[in-house]
């Protein structure tokens, strides 16, 4: 989605309080996402991760990723790690970020 286009053009990547990812910067997206789907343990645990595009982590092991096909949704998912629940908590990164911020989002 532009949203994270434009905002990895110009920061590269957020980090909150504590060194928490709230945006991962550019390699940190394509080295993750990229491990995620090759993973053969995680293939055997978990749901497909192709529709996903890891951007951001809530600290405690969740991920927070668009939806990358198909194509044209900006919504923000987070990815629970221990229950596989890929759960809507934003309708685009501005929106996330806004919400994290102000502490409305929580995991």
């Amino acid at each position: 989605p532009q949203q994270l286009v434009s905002l990895l053009k110009e920061s590269n990547g957020i980090t909150g309080d504590y060194g928490l990812g709230l945006v991962w910067d550019l390699d940190r997206i394509v080295r993750d996402n990229l491990s995620f789907r090759g993973d053969e343990d995680f293939a055997e645990l978990y749901m497909p991760f192709e529709p996903l595009l890891f951007f951001g982590d809530a600290g405690n092991g969740d991920q927070f990723a668009l939806i990358s096909r198909p194509a044209g949704r900006d919504d923000v998912f987070v990815w629970d790690h221990e229950n596989d629940s890929r759960i809507w908590v934003a309708t685009d990164v501005a929106t996330y970020l806004r919400w994290w911020l102000q502490g409305s989002l929580t995991t």
